[in-house]
């Protein structure tokens, strides 16, 4: 078992919701809880009303030495739950992990980084962690503020750094001290496409290096680039091992056909289901080039939450995104005030090209996503009786466009008549 990196044995994480430990720091904490302590006992369900739920149940897997693994899944199905445990930010309820390696993690915002701390003082704290000498950081150290881009204000508090600045020094720490194990969690989900690119751009160096990489991301055609292998978990459980390519197809055609409903989450603005249609309301399962295709979706808004967003984003079979679209698109705004609600967005006929897509569907306000689900809805699209339908099945790409076109024979100018 020399050639296996990490090893992984009936791995599970249990989480009570609900409950509250009674851990006090403070005299004032203390003086508090037990001022709440009546009121809670009134709510509700009374003190204990809880609820146990698996984020991960009996995982197990072998990552070998120089894999670079793609972790992927809906969400909430357990895949930064199983990167905390192995950067060993969390602890398993049951089961066992074997590490062989030096490992370095970088997970949500903030993660590994003293907010009191400079940014130098974390790179300092963090190689220490990775059990660096200080000569060795030292050697690192232009390196790491060199790719993260923040000379300017290495010595200033993380406290004041915006989230792209936590996340380009994160990523700089976690890939420049050279861990024999790196752990990167949506590290694409953060920064703008000059910091993503690079991002990418290291990881490849870093998986030609030889050494090992579990990545989790929602963008599949990062996971193809980069992976040779993937794991995809479901509701906390390992469904499918195996080569890139068969793993993601899996993951983007396995439930998503026919229809999206949502499991229920109390107190969350949420997207409840979403279906197709044609014009009439029917549901559409065959849709062909020239046919309008309808998109229903509904949600929920547990309270007022002003300038809410609602759009959808159509992706390839792969999970290239292909265009996006959203209610100020067309002008209009999204209600704002608590209930259920209803969209309705329809995408033109002779729009998208034969093919196999997938639809994402979002909420969202000015300051947060709201809530993502991607893919929540996969379908094919045939060429049919397009106007186009001769050569639209033969086309290159995703989508058709309607272009201004003008042909006109060439006139020459005769010789002479120039001055």
């Amino acid at each position: 078992m020399a050639d296996v990196a990490i090893k992984i044995r009936g791995l599970g994480k249990r989480y009570t919701i609900g409950a509250r430990e009674e851990q006090y720091d403070t005299l004032r904490d203390r003086i508090a809880a037990a001022a709440a302590r009546p009121f809670r006992r009134m709510a509700p369900g009374g003190l204990g009303a809880s609820t146990t739920i698996w984020a991960l149940k009996d995982l197990s897997h072998d990552v070998r030495r120089g894999e670079v693994v793609g972790v992927i899944g809906g969400n909430g199905a357990g895949k930064s739950t199983l990167l905390k445990i192995l950067s060993r930010i969390t602890t398993p309820t049951e089961g066992e992990v074997e590490i062989h390696g030096r490992v370095g993690s970088l997970l949500e915002v903030g993660t590994g980084f003293h907010p009191d701390l400079t940014g130098r003082e974390n790179i300092f704290l963090n190689g220490a962690i990775l059990g660096m000498r200080k000569a060795e950081i030292e050697r690192k150290f232009d390196e790491i503020v060199r790719f993260a881009e923040i000379a300017e204000f290495i010595d200033t508090p993380v406290r004041h750094y915006s989230s792209g600045m936590y996340v380009r020094l994160g990523f700089a720490v976690a890939a420049q001290m050279e861990p024999e194990i790196l752990i990167v969690d949506e590290v694409l989900a953060v920064g703008d496409v000059h910091f993503q690119r690079k991002c990418l751009g290291k990881l490849d160096d870093v998986a030609r290096s030889g050494r090992t990489v579990l990545f989790v991301s929602h963008n599949m055609a990062a996971i193809q680039r980069l992976c040779t292998s993937a794991l995809l978990l479901q509701h906390g459980t390992l469904v499918r091992a195996g080569d890139v390519r068969s793993t993601v197809a899996a993951y983007l055609g396995g439930e998503a056909r026919g229809g999206f409903v949502a499991a229920a989450r109390t107190g969350d603005a949420q997207v409840l289901s979403a279906d197709l249609e044609d014009v009439a309301g029917r549901p559409l399962e065959n849709p062909v080039c020239s046919d309008p295709i309808v998109c229903r979706m509904r949600f929920t808004l547990p309270h007022r939450m002003p300038g809410t967003r609602v759009g959808i984003g159509v992706l390839s079979c792969d999970g290239v995104p292909i265009f996006t679209t959203n209610n100020v698109d067309a002008g209009l705004e999204c209600p704002s005030g608590p209930g259920d609600y209803e969209a309705l967005v329809t995408i033109p006929p002779n729009t998208l090209l034969a093919g196999d897509f997938h639809l994402a569907l979002c909420l969202w306000n000015t300051v947060t996503v709201l809530d993502l689900q991607e893919p929540a809805l996969s379908f094919s699209v045939d060429a049919g009786r397009s106007p186009l339908y001769a050569d639209m099945a033969t086309r290159k790409g995703y989508v058709h466009v309607d272009c201004a076109w003008s042909v006109t024979s060439r006139v020459e100018t005769p010789a002479g008549a120039m001055s």
